[in-house]
């Protein structure tokens, strides 16, 4: 099961929440008219209470807002709109975007057979970034290691890996990213109880054994609320 999703990530000052939250309050109308829109996602930082024994990336995105459609050819005519760069324009000075193009697959969690939808409402969103000596190799030794025991996570709701493709929308630029994941929980204590287990162990074993790479790699905990779809 896969989809097609614009991520806009908003970073800025924790100081300019309060705006960053309006503006994309204004923004989520113009995206929910955009042909072709099938989900429209927003995501919110949780400040406190989630822990990951190896990872505190600090305060994350202000926002991030997914805009999930049904095929590459509906996210590329949505983004591709005349009507597409004035709903990511008018953010106030001191607030930051990036607008990437992502191809979506979701993967069985739970020893399910078929992938598990994006129901639940907490979401860790962890992010790889460039440079890697072989963008390939590292996304094929990932595929291989990482989903499948993402979903023998305890508690797990839902994998998704996201992987960038080169379409283009004025007015923002896309990140960096080499590939990307989101796994979800019923809760922040669901979460918590999941980074404890033996699994979590052997993720991060994985992670060692990664094809080289020297970007960042980030790891934010975030509420997820769905405004259309």
């Amino acid at each position: 099961m896969k989809d097609w999703v614009f991520e806009i990530v908003c970073t800025g000052d924790a100081s300019q929440t309060g705006e960053a939250c309006a503006w994309s309050d204004a923004a989520a109308r113009g995206w929910n008219a955009l042909p072709g829109l099938a989900i429209l996602d927003i995501y919110r930082p949780i400040t406190g209470g989630a822990h990951d024994p190896f990872n505190n990336d600090g305060p994350g995105p202000l926002f991030i807002a997914m805009l999930a459609f049904r095929s590459r050819e509906a996210l590329a005519s949505a983004v591709g709109s005349a009507a597409f760069p004035g709903s990511v324009g008018g953010h106030q000075a001191g607030l930051t975007f990036t607008g990437s193009s992502l191809e979506r697959h979701f993967y069985p969690v739970a020893g399910e057979a078929k992938p598990a939808p994006l129901v639940a409402p907490f979401s860790y969103v962890v992010r790889y970034h460039k440079p890697a000596e072989d963008d390939a190799a590292f996304i094929e030794n990932y595929i291989a290691t990482h989903p499948s025991t993402l979903g023998q996570l305890p508690g797990i709701r839902a994998v998704m890996c996201y992987f960038p493709l080169p379409v283009v929308a004025d007015g923002v630029a896309p990140a960096d990213y080499i590939v990307g994941n989101e796994v979800t929980f019923d809760s922040v204590e669901a979460f918590n109880a999941a980074m404890q287990s033996e699994v979590r162990q052997e993720l991060r074993r994985h992670f060692h054994e990664f094809p080289p790479f020297s970007g960042r790699n980030t790891h934010f905990p975030m509420n997820r609320t769905r405004l259309a779809g």
